[in-house]
């Protein structure tokens, strides 16, 4: 196949992704099937012809307007699309036609996905992290930037991923529980969906990517939480989709993580 060609269907593959994750998006924070009934104008609910429903494309057609009733349609959709395609076509320059851009690619079309539920509705849905994570385990051995011992590392990496969240959010329960606040009225530091989206990462990308995305993860949430506190009246207790912090600091990972874990190494003198 010649290379612009195959440039051109890992686009599309990434810009159809994307228009499959705009339904995931919309409808699984409402408990609705992905499959059935199919995409419908969240206005007038008329059915959108397959014409009509091609990924970026049928968005500048219509001007970012419904054809039947005219309301505008959200920029979310291509904004999704676009940055899809986007991912798989830089994942595709990292890593080539191989099984490891497959991996990664699955990975970072989750993360989209998560991201945005999250920023929108503050949940991390099961039905992704959790078939996720097992996805994760089972395709370790594609994993050509692995250690020599990649399902292993995947393990440790799952494991690691679900317990340092786990054992935080203990220490903050003991905590309130030391200051007498009643088992009732104790709140969670951490969401349980986070424990299992790092699960996810973990799985993918092993024990050390898995700390490069906690550690940029905190970092970017710790900033934009004290940007919020002092420009938009937050209080120290307002809940953050801290989701979309540690799923960004994920997709960095894919293209930055190992370069910035092998000189993290050489400046403490260690191995990678």
């Amino acid at each position: 196949m010649p290379v612009f060609l195959l440039w051109f269907f890992v686009v599309g593959v990434g810009a159809v992704t994307g228009s499959f994750l705009n339904v995931c998006i919309h409808r699984l924070p409402l408990r609705l099937s992905v499959v059935r009934p199919g995409s419908a104008c969240p206005a007038c609910r008329r059915p959108i012809a397959w014409h009509d429903n091609i990924p970026l494309l049928s968005y500048i057609v219509l001007l970012g307007r419904c054809r039947s009733c005219h309301a505008p349609i959200s920029p979310r959709y291509p904004i999704v699309e676009a940055s899809t395609a986007l991912l798989f076509a830089l994942l595709f320059a990292r890593y080539g036609p191989t099984p490891d851009f497959v991996q990664k690619a699955i990975l970072a079309a989750a993360l989209v996905a998560l991201i945005v539920i999250d920023a929108r509705h503050q949940i991390l849905p099961n039905v992704i992290t959790l078939p996720g994570i097992a996805l994760g385990l089972l395709s370790s051995p594609l994993r050509a930037d692995a250690a020599s011992r990649p399902v292993r590392d995947a393990i440790l990496g799952c494991a690691f991923g679900y317990a340092i969240p786990w054992a935080i959010n203990a220490c903050y329960l003991l905590w309130q529980a030391a200051r007498g606040v009643p088992g009732d009225r104790r709140e969670d530091g951490i969401g349980q969906g986070d424990f299992k989206l790092l699960a996810m990462i973990g799985a993918f990308l092993g024990l050390r990517l898995l700390l490069f995305t906690l550690f940029f993860g905190a970092v970017s949430g710790a900033l934009f939480g004290v940007a919020m506190i002092l420009f938009r009246g937050y209080g120290w207790k307002s809940k953050l989709p801290y989701g979309v912090f540690l799923g960004g600091a994920a997709l960095l990972a894919l293209f930055a993580g190992d370069p910035c874990v092998r000189w993290y190494a050489g400046l403490i003198g260690i191995d990678r």
